[in-house]
């Protein structure tokens, strides 16, 4: 691995703790450890009974239980949240259940400063990161806020049991597009680069068995393992291309989160390669193989993942302003990105095909 002679890191304030069974256990434990006294959980309606668990295992510290997550954060769900909060007489949040609950925690903690548990039933690494997102009008905002950053994360292995398949393959594979990203991130740096590549292998390598097995604990804990490296590349780099297409995506046209990751991750890579040989190398040892844009979309095709924007329901109404969205702001990309890449793109996500090399040059 080419060693990288500049860079700046900056470690986070967040405390883990992994081990099955910790949703119940260590949860009570770490709010006594940060003097909380009254928790208001949030969640979503798919994790309402692991909440609860949750919940009753906090005992007389537990203020209320709020089932109200969805995906994207919609502003007037952020909102009515900070109402319960403020209602209860919070002094802290509980977030259980995937990237939805734990950003509806988040938004909670952005506007009250309460200080935010995580306890992730998905793989989608938000826990990790002092990023928040919430869509409003039609469009997805987001920023980082050092106030939002989980204070402790529990990860519990059993909470992914009852994760569909389907779910598990996408939300692995949206894990594994942090650790992409964050390798070719303007502020990657040596530490980076290791968790990301072993979080890739650690999760490409653990999808397979899921997928055959979806209660093999060792390969559940191996996926969890792997999604907390790739959010914690999230949080310390800055996302580009294939993040603000799905966010875009997502926020404008409503697509679903895990699944349009899974999607797009293979033609932006493919679209910003030339421009990032040294990410395309890392990437090529940790899956083993020469095309890693292939590789992924091959992965997501044995898994049985959705492969098309088409499956997803994008139209091909929708392609023109997606791609002027995509195009209209700045943000870091290792490739420029202009309206026709941003088409680029676009289209071949929404044709499914196999990832063509792009053409261009490195800049």
């Amino acid at each position: 691995m080419t060693f990288r002679s500049e860079f700046s890191y900056e470690t986070r304030p967040v405390r883990v703790v992994f081990r099955p069974g910790a949703a119940v256990t260590a949860t009570p434990d770490e709010a006594a450890r940060l003097g909380l006294r009254r928790l208001l959980v949030v969640c979503g309606s798919r994790g309402e009974t692991v909440a609860r668990a949750v919940a009753d295992a906090l005992g007389d510290t537990c203020a209320g239980l709020h089932a109200e997550a969805r995906m994207h954060v919609p502003a007037e769900d952020a909102d009515r949240a900070v109402e319960a909060a403020r209602a209860a007489g919070a002094d802290g949040c509980v977030a259980v259940g995937g990237g939805s609950a734990i950003g509806l925690g988040k938004a909670i903690a952005l506007r009250t400063g309460l200080p935010l548990i995580a306890v992730p039933s998905t793989y989608s690494g938000s826990e990790m990161t002092p990023v928040w997102g919430l869509t409003e009008h039609g469009a997805k905002r987001t920023g980082r806020d050092p106030v939002v950053q989980p204070r402790s994360v529990v990860y519990d292995p059993r909470l992914t049991l009852s994760l569909p398949v389907p779910l598990t393959v996408t939300s692995g594979v949206n894990a594994l597009a942090h650790a992409v990203e964050a390798l070719y991130a303007p502020d990657a740096s040596p530490l980076v680069s290791v968790m990301a590549e072993e979080g890739v292998r650690a999760m490409a390598g653990a999808l397979p068995h899921l997928a055959a097995d979806p209660q093999d604990l060792d390969a559940r804990s191996r996926a969890l393992y792997a999604a907390w490296l790739c959010g914690a590349c999230l949080g310390a780099t800055t996302m580009g291309l294939h993040h603000k297409v799905c966010h875009v995506l997502g926020g404008t046209f409503g697509l679903p989160h895990a699944e349009t990751h899974t999607v797009v991750l293979p033609y932006a890579l493919a679209y910003n390669a030339p421009a990032a040989p040294q990410a395309l190398t890392v990437l090529g040892r940790a899956l083993g193989t020469d095309d890693v844009p292939r590789a992924l979309w091959e992965l997501a095709g044995r898994l049985g993942a959705p492969r098309s924007l088409a499956e997803l329901g994008l139209t091909e109404a929708d392609m023109a302003p997606a791609a002027a969205r995509v195009a209209g702001e700045p943000y870091a990309n290792p490739r420029p990105v202009t309206a026709d890449g941003a088409r680029s793109v676009l289209r071949a996500a929404y044709e499914g095909g196999p990832p063509e090399p792009a053409g261009g040059t490195t800049v």
